[in-house]
């Protein structure tokens, strides 16, 4: 049963808040270990939904607008600072009728355009925050229990941490599967 845009649309909704943002993260514990204060969240981490960068190319000084082919950036910020740090955090949720050179080529592709200097075009109320990219950034995945079992094992065999996100009308209280490979 391939995903449908239902739980896709629900999960990229659902992960652009905060909070959701965060407990995701709680999933794969050296990500949640990234996040200077889990007391101040709301100041601690910016989430970008299908974010854009300025990319500035090794010719040209002007920046250019590109739209990044993950589906939420999570960035850390220090509280006291105000100031984005290091490192950004790229989740990539699996998309109906996507096969898995198409899945894994996205976060290749975002690799390819963030090798340069960039900047984040933020959230509006965040637009006070320096936005400079940084060349630390990690990938997570997320897929459904109907994601093809290729997929997953593709995911496993590349060594790249995914979460196994089970459709809220079939989720029982906390009833989230991780693999990742640290578990194994």
């Amino acid at each position: 049963m391939p995903v449908q845009k239902s739980h896709y649309e629900a999960c990229l909704a659902e992960y652009s808040n905060q909070i959701a943002a965060i407990a995701l993260l709680k999933q794969h514990r050296p990500y949640l270990e990234m996040i200077p204060s889990l007391r101040r969240p709301d100041e601690s981490v910016i989430t970008i939904p299908l974010p854009i960068a300025r990319l500035r190319g090794n010719v040209t000084t002007v920046a250019e607008a590109t739209r990044l082919p993950c589906d939420l950036a999570i960035l850390m910020c220090d509280p006291e600072w105000k100031i984005k740090t290091s490192p950004e955090i790229l989740i990539f949720i699996h998309r109906p009728d996507e096969d898995f050179s198409d899945f894994l080529g996205r976060w290749r592709q975002t690799e390819v355009w963030l090798d340069k200097d960039y900047e984040w075009l933020m959230p509006n109320h965040y637009t006070h925050i320096l936005s400079e990219g940084t060349n630390i950034i990690y990938p997570l995945f997320v897929v459904f229990s109907e994601t093809p079992e290729r997929i997953k094992r593709g995911l496993t065999g590349a060594d790249l941490p995914f979460i196994i996100k089970i459709p809220e009308f079939l989720e029982d209280e906390n009833t989230m599967e991780i693999f990742c490979s640290e578990s194994r």
